[in-house]
């Protein structure tokens, strides 16, 4: 097995030992994510198909600043730059609203 360019730099000591750990973790992490983005986005097709059926807009602004204003204070208290969480919340609504006005469109409506 190859290493990365930090293995090959550490060797074998206690400091790669450290860094395969965290590195484990992360890809836990990361996996746990992606399930959890999978998850939303299957609530998140629920509720276009319920938006479309009822000639609802895909997008709800007022939902959008609330839930911007919610992330950004859970991610304040969980110290994680709230600039940053915005943004990765904001990218997210915008496929979502995609999503939502495909499956407006497929329902004809």
């Amino acid at each position: 097995m190859s290493g990365t360019n930090a293995e090959t730099q550490l060797g074998e000591s206690a400091a790669i030992t450290e860094l395969r750990a965290l590195r484990s973790s992360i890809d836990n992490i990361d996996a746990a994510l992606v399930h959890m983005l999978a998850e939303r986005f299957k609530c998140t097709q629920k509720v276009g198909i319920l938006k479309a059926t009822h000639d609802l807009p895909a997008a709800d602004p007022a939902r959008e600043k609330i839930q911007i204003e919610r992330l950004r204070q859970l991610a304040a208290d969980a110290h994680l730059d709230p600039d940053f969480a915005e943004k990765f919340l904001n990218f997210i609504v915008k496929e979502v609203i995609r999503h939502h006005e495909a499956i407006a469109a497929n329902t004809g409506n």
